[in-house]
């Protein structure tokens, strides 16, 4: 009787272990990201249809800081792999940033392109695979990975949900998940149905992709007009903006700026080093604009 209860209690746990692969991209995707660097924003990041590329199928990654929609996503199944390309400055090939198929005991090479993590984080040693429940009530596998003691890249860990990615940056698999850092995961959506959430920084997720049509309608009229001093700019229109913040184009953010939804608003960028960075207007309800600036 006892062995048979243990045999019982051992294909029912390893049940659980063998469930269904979840997979990461759906049709419709969405994440929303937390910083508390400068009071808590929540930014959005979310896959804006699909495109052919060398008789592939990806996903375009757009939002956030990627305004070039120049980040494709492709995810293999079969594999439990999710790779990502990068168009410009030229083409790369895929490269692998997730492998659900891992194993406890497994090493990889974590990847983090164009984020405020090193590109190339070294290796990391999967410590542990937990199942926790999510939204809705199923439990999917979490990765726990810390830094392999030959990695002098990274020092932090870094956690992966199956179904979601990162819960740091979606294209950091080895970026840890701080609030007071970079940032971390608060929300995650398939098709605008909500999959992941942490409210710990936020009161509710609410999916914004509904919206996301009238994101650049809604700023259309504003403008960026570079004045005669140098590294002088001045926007204009901006009575729905509540905020600009600059970002580098590896993500990094180097300033914030309140404007207090005034009509004009001049920015300062002379104690920025010469460079390209992105302006982002933010407004509430997640919508936002973009502008490209050069730092000389």
């Amino acid at each position: 009787m006892r062995l048979k209860t243990f045999l019982l209690a051992f294909f029912s746990t390893s049940g659980l272990f063998a469930q269904s692969y979840e997979p990461m991209l759906d049709q419709i995707n969405e994440w929303q990201f937390t910083t508390c660097n400068f009071g808590c924003i929540t930014d959005i990041y979310f896959t804006d249809g699909d495109t052919l590329l060398n008789n592939k199928t990806y996903k375009i990654l757009d939002g956030y800081h990627f305004i070039n929609r120049n980040l494709l996503l492709r995810e293999n199944i079969n594999e439990k792999k999710v790779y990502i390309t990068i168009l410009e400055p030229q083409f790369a090939e895929d490269l692998l940033l997730y492998d659900f198929s891992l194993e406890v005991g497994d090493s990889i090479e974590m990847l983090n392109p164009i984020t405020p993590f090193p590109t190339n984080g070294g290796y990391f040693l999967l410590d542990s695979i937990q199942l926790i429940p999510l939204a809705n009530g199923n439990p999917y596998r979490h990765f726990y990975f810390s830094p392999t003691p030959s990695n002098t890249i990274s020092s932090q860990n870094a956690i992966w949900v199956e179904g979601v990615g990162s819960l740091s940056i979606i294209n950091a698999p080895g970026g840890y998940p701080d609030i007071n850092a970079v940032g971390h995961l608060s929300c995650s959506f398939k098709n605008t149905e909500l999959f992941y959430s942490n409210l710990d920084s936020i009161n509710a997720c609410e999916p914004a992709i509904l919206g996301l049509s009238d994101m650049i309608n809604s700023l259309k009229e504003v403008q960026l007009i570079s004045q005669t001093e140098r590294n002088q700019f001045l926007l204009t229109n901006a009575r729905n903006v509540n905020q600009v913040s600059i970002f580098g184009l590896t993500g990094k953010l180097y300033k914030t700026v309140l404007t207090n939804n005034q009509r004009e608003v001049k920015l300062d960028l002379s104690d920025l080093k010469p460079g390209v960075f992105i302006l982002k207007l933010n407004q509430q309800n997640f919508k936002q604009r973009t502008f490209k600036v050069v730092i000389k």
